[in-house]
Order: C-alpha cells, then structure tokens, then sequence
C-alpha cells in the first residue's frame, strides 16, 4: 500500500515552538493537540528544511497547536473537550523527559503522534502512525497570521 511508506509532515516552525514547550514543561510530560492545514494554506519560509513548493498543495501537514491548558474549566465542568474543534485534530505532540522516544500506553494517543525527547530539538522528535513509526519531513513553512 502507498499509505505505508507516507511520511509526516509538519512545519519546522511547529515544531521548534513545540520543542521550546517541552523545554519549559520539564521534567513534566507535554501533550498538545495539533492540528492540520493543506500544504497550499501554508506560507514558504527561508528557514532550513524541505521547501514548501516540493510538496503537493493538498497534502495534510502538522502547521498549529492548541495550547494545553486551553478550555480546561469547560472539560473540568462537563468532562468533555469542547475547546478543541473537530475535524483538524488529527496529532498530538508528546514529550517524554525520560528520554525513550517511542510511544507508551499512558500517553495520550492520537491518529499521528510527535514524540519528543531531551535535548528537545527538532531533530529529536520522531512521528508515529497507528502502523509504527513514519518519516517525519519539516518543511520550511509556517501557518499564516490569523486576525480576527
């Protein structure tokens, strides 16, 4: 099947800004819902990583990220996450301080999973599907401001 060798994506931007969370949450876990945006939403960067314009326009990529503690008063009254919109969610990142970079069963699955570990860079975080691990590709990309 195609689907087994497809990669991961997500923005190097994301990630790096996921990996300074895991920096400030430790030696606590991080878990945050993230979410996707068409390759073609997606603004190009200079940065380092594979260029945007290598990437079909409709491929899913990792581009944001609810914060942890959002909607949290919401879940604690009603006991289910009305913060977090459907249909975008697709991921989750995970920090694991202990340094083991593979998925564990009381970490918070998700369909694709970001598991990173110390020294929390971008090349410390590896992507996960519910097959196994995936090649995990950053794009030199970034999601476009949003004003309301």
């Amino acid at each position: 099947m195609a689907d087994d060798v497809d990669p991961v994506y997500a923005t190097r931007a994301l990630v790096e800004a996921l990996c300074e969370l895991a920096t400030d949450a430790e030696p606590d876990t991080l878990s945050v819902v993230l979410t996707v945006r068409p390759a073609g939403d997606l603004d190009a960067d200079d940065g380092p990583g594979t260029p945007l314009a290598d990437v079909p326009a409709d491929t899913p990529v990792f581009a944001e990220f609810y914060l942890p503690d959002a909607g949290s008063a919401l879940t604690a009254v009603f006991g289910v996450d009305l913060a977090t919109p459907s249909g975008r969610t697709r991921g989750r990142f995970l920090s694991h301080p202990d340094g083991d970079p593979d998925p564990s069963v009381t970490d918070d699955l998700a369909a694709r999973l970001l598991v990173a570990v110390p020294p929390w860079s971008a090349d410390d975080v590896r992507a996960y599907d519910r097959r196994g691990r995936r090649d995990l590709v950053l794009l030199a990309a970034s999601a476009p401001e949003e004003t309301i």
